[in-house]
């Protein structure tokens, strides 16, 4: 469930509580849960923690050993954590990476993930510049306005489905789509490539606004994100439609909030988001 906004909070807590640690330990307790560079574990030993950036819905850390830098890589998943140590861990079998420090704020943090559609991974520079490629389009709050329009405006297919491609817009999922795209007016079924040039503007503009207002307020705690420190996400209290199906539109438009039943948790307003006022 993690996107975006959850990401950029684990992200935000890393950096504040361990940049400029060093590592003592780096412990892996499945071997399949490293996607890549398990055999580089031990020279974590005396690392330090110089830097925490977010790819997408991944986030990652670099370290810095005398001129040698390498980077830990973790996949959020579906059900993907980074805890602090004094977070409480439920199901502590399902913690399958440590990594402990002196000279933080924080002794450990754990990679805890159940499903384990995540993955975690550790690369030198040039196998993370080859990894990111693979995996992330534009960053929706970094890409700039007019690459956005060209992104949209190209693609043939609806918007709903390019606006959660991770290779082409890196972080957005099934929570924030329904968002955005309520706010914006837009049907999910709505062909991207016949918006004209002023909706997608607004769009960009909506994208930006519903995804830092998630990350001032988070996260969304639907299921089981949790921050670093253990706190829930307070976003869910601002979902418009997310999950409200058979409710009234928040717009009083005196419609309900519909699911189409052909796409997974896609919810929209038949009135405020009807297909034929996309123009």
């Amino acid at each position: 469930m993690p996107e975006l906004p959850e990401a950029e909070v684990v992200a935000c807590q890393l950096r504040v509580a361990l940049v400029g640690a060093e590592v003592t330990d780096c412990w892996v307790g499945r071997k399949d849960i490293v996607r890549e560079g398990l055999s580089s574990l031990p020279w974590y030993a005396g690392s330090v923690l110089q830097q925490v950036d977010r790819y997408g819905k991944s986030v990652a850390l670099r370290f810095v050993k005398q001129r040698d830098v390498r980077y830990a890589v973790a996949e959020l998943g579906m059900t993907g954590l980074l805890l602090f140590r004094s977070a409480q861990t439920k199901h502590p079998q399902h913690v399958h990476v440590r990594m402990a420090f002196t000279g933080g704020r924080e002794p450990e943090v754990r990679y805890w993930n159940p499903r384990r559609f995540g993955r975690f991974s550790f690369f030198d520079q040039s196998e993370l510049d080859q990894y990111c490629a693979r995996r992330f389009g534009c960053d929706p709050l970094t890409v700039l306005c007019d690459d956005f329009l060209r992104l949209i405006t190209s693609h043939r297919g609806r918007l709903k489905p390019l606006l959660m491609h991770q290779q082409s817009l890196a972080g957005i999922g099934n929570i924030y789509a329904n968002e955005i795209l309520f706010r914006a007016g837009l049907h999910p079924n709505v062909m991207a490539s016949r918006l004209s040039s002023t909706r997608v503007e607004q769009l960009y503009h909506v994208t930006q606004e519903v995804l830092r207002s998630a990350i001032a307020c988070g996260g969304s705690s639907v299921k089981d994100f949790f921050a670093p420190d253990g706190t829930e996400g307070q976003f869910k209290q601002h979902h418009l439609v997310y999950g409200k199906e058979d409710q009234p539109c928040p717009n009083r438009c005196g419609r309900m909030i519909r699911r189409l039943q052909s796409e997974r948790s896609a919810f929209f307003c038949p009135q405020c988001q009807n297909p034929r006022r996309w123009r």
